[in-house]
């Protein structure tokens, strides 16, 4: 008996690979979301630009910042929302691929496309919250005078 190892050793080397590969998947989610946040905020930046005229025209009948700001937002989590929707059906019907990498979890856990769900849509609604304010402060002077 040359080779006696605790249970804590054994299992440690045992989950090397798995347990990389968590890492590295999770890295390349969390990647993901960073780059869908800034897409969204990008997409959303540039309708407020487009639509600075408007928005002035707006604020100077008297609309309502928070009004500017929920419309914006609205705009920005329908998006959001069809894109949470097409990812869904997406992953569920890819579930049969990543069945044998998941441990301890079914590939059809309502919990982790809950949390999925809200993750993106918060990082989403995180994304349109800057444009959004942005759009709220136009001077309706500013915005009519520009072009």
């Amino acid at each position: 008996m040359s080779r006696v190892r605790t249970v804590r050793e054994w299992l440690s080397r045992e989950l090397v690979r798995p347990r990389f590969g968590a890492v590295l998947l999770a890295t390349f989610g969390a990647l993901a979301l960073v780059l869908a946040a800034i897409g969204t905020y990008g997409l959303i930046a540039y309708a407020v630009v487009q639509r600075t005229k408007e928005i002035g025209i707006r604020m100077a009948l008297g609309a309502r910042p928070r009004v500017i700001v929920g419309q914006i937002l609205g705009r920005g989590m329908k998006l959001a929302g069809l894109g949470v929707c097409l990812g869904v059906v997406g992953a569920l019907a890819l579930t049969r691929v990543i069945r044998g990498m998941l441990a301890g979890v079914s590939s059809n856990d309502p919990v982790s496309f809950a949390l999925s769900v809200a993750l993106l849509i918060g990082g989403a609604a995180l994304a349109c919250v800057l444009p959004a304010r942005r759009a709220s402060r136009v001077d309706p002077v500013v915005a009519l005078r520009s072009e």
